[in-house]
């Protein structure tokens, strides 16, 4: 695509053919510079051609930073390619400036970034923020020499191939690695039994990229956060060389991040792990992409176009020809969906395995438990859970996990249960400790004088317990006992094996030495019950993340939960992650849900989605293609706090199946590039397959 005359009047300037305004000559070959400007107006979603100034003609090559004039300003971009004419039919402004000569966009990532914004109806630009991190310019230097700080390097000579110790007990497992080791690019998609010890998911995954790294490839793995990413480098230690292995992480700073990612680019490390931002990872001959815990919100992007780092190595796998392994100790819908289509193929244990392997499970809202204790159903922590913690305490560390952090973080009237309101912004109230007064989760603003706008009552009473006043009543409950807890921004990654009791919010469990003892999980039915169509999903999925870190039952393991939905319950107690994904898919196809189809969403103010997705639809007709459509409902029902979304706005859904995807995303992005280039409407928030909106 060349530079438009209605949106760039500047470039209207003749000059000869090989000499610029002001006699500066031109590059003697390929003096025409296709451009990515970085800008985030949809209508700007393509390339604009430049000139190429003989004095950057070496360092004007595919692939590096830029600076450009347009429209009368100086914009960053990407150099995406040299050619010998341009058919603008005009005079071209000449590149301003080479910002660094390092190729930083390679042709692999540029793809994969066109692919991942027409998926997401996002712009390229925005996708290319994601793939390639803020430069460094001292670091540039060095390349593209050793960027390493170890003494090993990626093209030292390959190790062995590893031993299958951590995949010998899965069936297919063996060969799937084998596969892997041979060249192959198997795909598949396993549940981890184990989420400690040598058996445990780090171990699984890391033997996976050796394999590739054996076979003279290069692998590429993601996970949710920095604690995963820890265990991950740690399990990778001896089976690949130090300087094999690049680390991705915005949580290491910007130095590190950027250090990691020219040794990759330059070859020197082949194996990437990383957070979500690394799907992007420049990885050189890559042989396998590998996804932690797809379930785990972490993995979505917060910025647009909300792209989903599993999506985004599908994506990659299926344009670079890769093996792929999804794991996790639950099983998502999404890849349920695509052992169902047999795009990938399921890896698991039999169940005698599984017997022998995890923790025995005890649902105390089962017929059995509740003859031996009537009150199970409604106390927080039943005799069974309590009688576990007590025996689980004489063998070693207790994990009990509960659903909300704080102390009190919400609260209700004593009269009506109706949940309390701040008089001032309408937010929920909360205590933050035991002496506080209550005040607004929002705004923060006391009220000491609160009174019920329902029924005029004036007491409050608690209703969820957060993990410091459960840490509070275990400790009165078990005295002598250590009581540690992690949650919100003081997570814990790892606990000795002492005989101390571990409270954590979901998430946020931290890894026992030798595995728990025994679990509970508790406010399993608060969980069940959030208003997401997902809650059963998610809920499961973290029983099953805390429930692995438990020794197995010929050990003394023990997990004790506390929810009365049998679906859910059932699967914890089966230990049948696939059973309960399969029920949960086959729900959604029945209801026309996601993921059985796709979603997108449009948020803001009403008159501006009603115009945007009466111009989609309109667009649509025009291809005889028709989505159901849900909206304009309004977003929120009660007044935000000063600086959130206004609580006029509206959101429309709209549901299309994967066969109509290709075109109805294409009339998402022409209706969005055509509404922000007339700017006759407020802008609108558009983002698809998102795991929030339902």
């Amino acid at each position: 695509m060349v530079a438009d005359s209605s949106v760039q009047p500047s470039l209207l300037q003749g000059f000869p053919v090989r000499k610029m305004a002001g006699g500066v000559a031109l590059a003697g070959e390929l003096p025409v510079a296709r451009v990515l400007v970085d800008s985030s107006l949809p209508h700007l979603d393509r390339p604009f051609d430049y000139a190429v100034p003989a004095a950057l003609d070496q360092a004007a090559q595919p692939g590096v930073r830029v600076k450009v004039k347009f429209n009368g300003q100086d914009l960053t971009g990407f150099l995406l390619e040299r050619l010998a004419e341009s058919d603008a039919g005009h005079t071209l402004v000449p590149l301003a400036k080479v910002v660094s000569p390092v190729p930083v966009l390679t042709p692999a990532i540029r793809e994969l970034s066109a692919a991942v914004a027409a998926r997401y109806a996002g712009t390229v630009s925005d996708v290319l923020r994601l793939a390639v991190p803020p430069r460094v310019a001292r670091l540039e230097k060095d390349y593209p020499g050793s960027l390493d700080t170890g003494t090993a390097e990626a093209d030292a000579a390959p190790p062995a191939p590893p031993g299958v110790s951590a995949w010998a007990v899965y069936r297919t497992g063996a060969a799937f690695l084998r596969h892997l080791a041979g060249g192959g690019s198997p795909r598949a998609v396993i549940n981890p039994l184990q989420g400690h010890g040598a058996a445990g998911w780090p171990h699984l995954l890391a033997q996976a990229a050796a394999a590739a790294y054996a076979a003279g490839r290069g692998a590429l793995v993601v996970v949710p956060d920095y604690r995963d990413l820890d265990r991950l480098e740690e399990a990778l230690n001896g089976l690949v060389p130090a300087g094999a292995v690049a680390r991705l992480t915005a949580d290491d700073g910007p130095t590190p991040r950027y250090r990691s990612f020219l040794r990759l680019l330059a070859g020197r490390a082949r194996i990437a792990i990383g957070t979500r931002s690394a799907a992007f990872a420049p990885v050189r001959d890559l042989g396998l992409v590998a996804c932690w815990d797809d379930g785990d919100d972490l993995h979505i992007e917060q910025r647009a176009p909300y792209a989903h780092a599993r999506e985004v190595l599908l994506l990659r796998a299926e344009q670079e020809g890769t093996a792929c392994l999804l794991a996790g100790h639950a099983r998502s819908t999404e890849s349920q969906r695509l052992v169902e289509a047999r795009w990938a193929l399921p890896i698991e244990a039999d169940r005698a395995t599984i017997r022998s392997t995890v923790a025995r499970v005890v649902n105390t809202a089962d017929s059995f438990e509740q003859e031996r204790d009537p009150l199970a159903t409604v106390a927080r922590l039943p005799h069974a859970a309590w009688q576990a913690a007590k025996e689980g305490l004489e063998r070693g560390p207790v994990l009990v996990q509960v659903g909300r952090a704080g102390y009190a973080p919400s609260l209700v009237c004593d009269t009506c249960r109706e949940p309390a309101r701040c008089g001032h912004c309408q937010g929920p109230l909360a205590l933050a400790g035991t002496s506080s007064l209550p005040q607004c989760r929002w705004c923060s603003t006391p009220a000491p004088d609160w009174k019920c706008a329902h029924c005029g009552g004036r007491r409050l009473r608690k209703g969820a317990t957060g993990v410091l006043r459960t840490a509070e009543e275990l400790g009165r409950a078990f005295p002598g006992r250590t009581v540690i807890t992690s949650s919100g921004d003081q997570v814990k990654a790892t606990v000795s094996a002492g005989k101390t009791l571990v409270v954590a919010t979901v998430g946020a469990e931290p890894v026992a030495e030798g595995g728990y003892a025994a679990a509970l999980l508790l406010d399993g039915d608060s969980l069940l019950r959030r208003e997401t169509l997902r809650a059963g999903e998610d809920t499961v999925r973290r029983w099953f993340n805390a429930a692995a870190l438990v020794r197995p039952a010929p050990d003394g393991g023990l997990v004790v939960v506390t929810a009365t939905d049998p679906a859910a319950t059932g699967a914890l107690l089966r230990w049948d992650p696939a059973g309960y994904a399969q029920r949960e898919l086959s729900l959604r196809a029945e209801l026309g849900l996601p993921p059985a189809v796709r979603i997108a969403s449009v948020t803001g103010p009403r008159a501006a989605v009603e115009h945007f997705t009466g111009a989609v639809q309109a667009h649509l007709a025009g291809e005889a293609i028709a989505v159901r459509t849900a909206g304009p409902a309004p977003l929120l029902l009660t007044a935000p706090p000063s600086g959130r979304r206004s609580a006029e706005d509206v959101r429309t859904l709209l549901f299309f199946t994967y066969g109509q995807a290709a075109a109805v995303v294409r009339a998402l992005r022409v209706t969005r590039a055509a509404v922000a280039a007339k700017r006759t409407t407020d802008p609108v928030q558009l983002r698809l397959d998102g795991v929030d909106v339902l």
